[in-house]
C-alpha cells in the first residue's frame, strides 16, 4: 500500500435537509461545490458533523456516491463508516471502497462502552473488510469508548490498514504527541478535531492537520496556509478572530454549523435531525453574524454572509 500524504485541512461534509427533513441532495452538491473552492485538502462524509447517525442506511450511502462523484480526482474522499457494530460498518467500508473512496474512517463501537478487546475485533474487521486507509477516530462522548495512546499503537501495529487517526479526545493536543511517539513511521498522520479550536497547540506536537465542520471551510484554510508558510503572526490573527465562532459551535452544535451555512447561500435549509442542541435564536444568528462580519475578509467572496 502506497503512503498517502494526507495533510491540511480536511472538512467533515454538513448533510443539508429539506425544510421536511429530506436529504437534499442539490444542497450537498452545492456544499461540495464551497468547500472544493474554499481550497480544502480533503473532505469527509458521513461523520459526525454530517448527522451520520441521523441517516438511514439507504441515506449514508447516497450521500457518500455524491460526495465521491464531486470530489474524487479533486481531493481525497474519506467515508466515515462508524455503528454500533463492525458488522454494519464493514456494509459501509465495503460499498465505499466500491465507488471509488480513498479511504475509511470509524469510531470504536458506538451506543455503549466497548472493551479493549472488543475495540480490536471492530477495527480488526473494518480493516479487513478492504484495501482503503482507516482512519481511527478518537473521541470523548458519542456513546464510544475514548482510546488510550498505547491501544491506538497496538491498533496501528496489528492493523496494516489502520494508517490515519483523527483525535479529538480530553487532551487532543497531548495525545496527538503520544500516537505520534508510539506509532513512529507505522502511522501516516494523525489529524485534530473539536472544529479545530486546538490546532495550535497540536501543531506543537505534530498534527498533520485537522478535521472541522465546513462551515467556514475557507477561514480553516486561511489558518492552514499560514500555518505551513510559518507565518505564526498571521495564524494567531486568524485563529484569535477564529475562535468566538468556534466557541458558539462548541454550544450551539449542529444549528449553528447550518445556519452559518444558510446565511452564507451554501444551503437554502438549516433543518436539522440531530437533537440535543438549542436553535439558534434572534440573539445567537446576530452574534454569529457580528462574528463573520470579523472573519469576511478571509470569506470566498462568492460566499460571504448574508444579514
Amino acid at each position: 500500500m502506497d503512503r498517502n500524504d494526507y495533510r491540511g485541512i480536511f472538512v467533515i461534509v454538513t448533510t443539508p435537509f429539506t425544510d421536511d427533513f429530506r436529504l437534499d441532495e442539490a444542497a450537498l452538491e452545492r456544499t461540495l461545490d464551497f468547500c472544493l473552492a474554499a481550497g480544502v485538502h480533503g473532505v469527509v462524509a458521513n461523520a459526525l458533523a454530517s448527522e451520520g447517525f441521523y441517516l438511514s442506511e439507504a441515506e449514508r450511502r447516497r450521500a457518500a456516491e455524491i460526495v465521491v462523484n464531486k470530489a474524487k480526482g479533486k481531493v481525497p474522499v474519506i467515508i466515515a463508516v462508524s455503528a454500533p457494530h463492525y458488522h454494519l460498518a464493514v456494509e459501509f467500508a465495503r460499498h465505499a471502497e466500491q465507488i471509488g473512496a480513498d479511504a475509511v474512517m470509524s469510531l470504536p463501537p458506538t451506543l455503549h462502552p466497548s472493551s479493549p478487546a472488543d475495540i480490536k475485533a471492530h477495527y480488526k474487521a473494518i480493516g479487513a473488510a478492504t484495501a482503503l486507509p482507516l482512519v481511527i477516530q478518537n473521541v470523548s462522548g458519542q456513546g464510544a469508548s475514548p482510546l488510550s495512546a498505547g491501544l491506538i499503537a497496538e491498533l496501528v501495529s496489528e492493523i496494516p490498514t489502520a494508517r490515519f487517526v483523527k483525535e479529538e479526545s480530553g487532551y487532543p493536543a497531548q495525545t496527538v504527541g503520544e500516537i505520534i511517539r508510539l506509532c513512529g513511521d507505522k502511522l501516516e498522520g494523525v489529524m485534530g478535531g473539536k472544529a479545530g479550536k486546538t490546532l495550535m497547540e497540536e501543531v506543537r506536537h505534530g498534527v498533520s492537520g485537522t478535521m472541522p465542520a465546513c462551515e467556514i471551510a475557507d477561514v480553516h484554510v486561511a489558518l492552514w496556509n499560514a500555518i505551513e508558510a510559518k507565518d505564526d503572526k498571521r495564524a494567531r490573527n486568524i485563529f484569535q478572530r477564529l475562535l468566538p465562532l468556534l466557541d458558539m459551535e462548541s454550544n450551539y452544535g449542529m444549528p449553528l454549523m447550518k445556519e452559518v451555512l444558510k446565511a452564507r447561500g451554501v444551503i437554502p435549509s438549516a433543518a436539522v435531525r440531530q437533537s440535543g442542541f438549542r436553535a439558534l435564536d434572534a440573539a445567537a444568528r446576530a452574534e454569529a453574524a457580528a462574528i463573520m462580519d470579523d472573519l469576511a475578509d478571509l470569506m470566498l467572496p462568492a460566499y460571504t454572509h448574508r444579514r
